[in-house]
């Protein structure tokens, strides 16, 4: 095995801290929508939660904003520029997923602190963090002072628009979630990734030649 320094340790810090918030925000985000039904504690306090979790969320992308950019890292999560290698990488990957996989064939993908993401994972990361991301918060905050936002919501069809957005982005998060824990499990054993995000170091099979 080859050990590769994948993560830096403010993006692990980002990592946890974006994934616990976003926990926090769907648990307290379904008892907000349905208040009705659900119980867990006073909705005044699921508010509160809610709100400091979701201000927690925009400082740390906000931090997340100010690291790639300072570091010049940003380009991992950019598709290739050259798209005949683009689609070709995709495919591969694809095809990877879907079948090589399961058959025991290598990853066609070799991460390193340059190039930490397959093209899949590049448009889908690339459209969470600087289009889906930005677009949860922006809502949110419309969301949170209705009056102080009123021109946002104004400009953006309304409060029923703001709010469905707001509730389809959740949704999707919520699902993207799964996704992201299950491919998480799909390194060379189950706690590969995981670990690293952890520690830093990602396990690399040693590759023939």
């Amino acid at each position: 095995m080859n050990q590769i320094y994948l993560h830096a340790l403010p993006v692990r810090i980002w990592h946890w801290i974006n994934a616990g918030s976003f926990l926090a925000l769907i648990a307290t985000g379904i008892q907000i929508r349905y208040r009705d039904a659900i119980h867990l504690t006073p909705f005044k306090t699921a508010v509160d939660v809610h709100n400091f979790f979701g201000f927690a969320l925009i400082l740390n992308f906000c931090l997340w904003a100010v690291y790639y950019l300072l570091s010049g890292k940003l380009k991992v999560y950019l598709p290739d520029p050259n798209l005949k290698n683009f689609i070709h990488g995709s495919i591969r990957q694809a095809r990877y997923y879907a079948y090589g996989i399961f058959v025991g064939e290598q990853n066609p993908h070799h991460a390193t602190p340059d190039s930490k993401f397959n093209p899949m994972q590049q448009v889908a990361y690339f459209n969470i963090m600087l289009l889906f991301m930005p677009m949860q918060i922006a809502t949110g905050l419309m969301l949170w002072d209705i009056k102080l936002f009123s021109g946002g919501i104004a400009f953006a069809g309304g409060l029923k628009v703001v709010d469905m957005v707001h509730l389809f982005l959740s949704i999707f998060f919520t699902a993207f979630l799964f996704v992201h824990i299950y491919l998480a499990t799909l390194g060379h054993t189950p706690w590969t990734h995981i670990k690293a995000m952890f520690t830093g170091y990602e396990d690399e099979p040693e590759r023939a030649h």
